[in-house]
């Protein structure tokens, strides 16, 4: 190699690297939650990539990327919540432009995985959907998965693909229970036998005790609350949960919990799904307050439920982008991620 090639060499590669370190993290968002969207874009600091989507006449989504994305690292936002079928029809067809413009990386971000509580069979010749929705995101062309407060752990394992689950319980809900409850004894509680764990990260977090809802289910939807398992007498009691649907649940607990002698009852729950009559419900349950996170847009009817608070996740979500394409810990978030007072 003569002296020039040798120049051209070194030149070419100081370019690429110059092209490499101008690269930004592309973010843009689908229809589910454009709210929650923006404020991930104010919070990292880079507008939402423009995109156009649509329907035709018999309701079929299209989609079309209106910046060039080319080699860049990209982040789809999109909750597969209510409507579910037509958000997790739109988040995969958003992928697929996304793969055939040529994104370098495409990382769904999905602050609430619809189908999550079909994670096993529940009887004969029934699905399991939670897997096949993975499939789907999976074949759809995604790279990575960035979910937060799975129904089931064993969701992650249903990947093929890297996924990233953040907890939103102690970055975001730690601050507002240690607010609310001032110098007053907490007691945690978790409204049945699967939310333990959950229960017991925040009990430590505020060194307190923890109590068991025994409930049980006669169908879906419904639920009946057997008794308390654990002392709430003269204790301000916090229930946890990762999904509110009907409050049934939660309002029945409620109950147990003042007839048990508890000072109050406030629940915290991840994604607020909130279907039926539940604002209804919550609105006229012994619940002091139900606060539940913007994984979800807040409907006209949450909004105006007085019982309700909204918290945002999108500082928690955007430092996870971040960290994600800067290729750093993940998981070291939640120990240095300061919490909301």
């Amino acid at each position: 190699m003569n002296t020039d090639d040798r120049l051209i060499s070194v030149y070419w590669f100081f370019w690429c690297l110059i092209i490499m370190a101008n690269k930004k993290m592309k973010i843009l968002s689908c229809s589910g939650n454009l709210p929650l969207a923006e404020a991930i874009s104010k919070y990292v600091g880079i507008p939402l990539t423009k995109i156009n989507t649509r329907k035709f006449a018999d309701g079929e989504i299209f989609v079309e990327i209106l910046e060039n994305i080319r080699g860049e690292d990209v982040f789809v936002i999109q909750p597969t919540s209510k409507p579910a079928n037509e958000n997790l029809m739109e988040l995969l067809i958003t992928i697929d432009a996304l793969k055939r413009a040529s994104a370098q990386r495409i990382t769904a971000v999905i602050p609430y995985y619809g189908y999550a509580r079909q994670d096993r069979k529940t009887g004969p010749r029934t699905p399991i959907s939670a897997k096949l929705v993975a499939n789907l995101i999976t074949g759809a062309g995604a790279d990575r998965v960035l979910t937060m407060d799975l129904h089931a752990g064993q969701i992650q394992g249903f990947f093929d693909i890297p996924l990233d689950n953040l907890f939103a319980s102690v970055p975001v809900f730690v601050g507002e229970i240690k607010k609310r409850s001032g110098n007053n004894p907490i007691a945690v509680v978790s409204p049945d036998v699967g939310g333990v764990v959950r229960a017991r990260a925040i009990a430590k977090q505020l060194d307190a005790g923890i109590a068991i809802i025994d409930k049980r289910r006669e169908k879906a939807g419904v639920s009946e609350v057997m008794h308390v398992v654990g002392d709430v007498d003269g204790f301000d009691c916090i229930m946890v949960d990762d999904i509110v649907d009907s409050a049934g649940t939660l309002c029945n607990a409620a109950t147990a919990l003042i007839a048990n002698g508890a000072k109050s009852v406030r629940a915290f729950a991840t994604h607020g799904v909130l279907s039926g009559a539940a604002c209804e419900r919550v609105a006229n349950s012994q619940l002091e307050e139900l606060l539940i996170t913007d994984s979800i847009q807040a409907t006209d009817e949450v909004q105006n439920c007085d019982k309700i608070v909204q918290l945002t996740v999108a500082p928690l979500i955007g430092e996870a982008m971040l960290r994600i394409s800067e290729s750093r810990s993940v998981s070291s978030l939640f120990e240095v991620m300061p919490i909301t007072a």
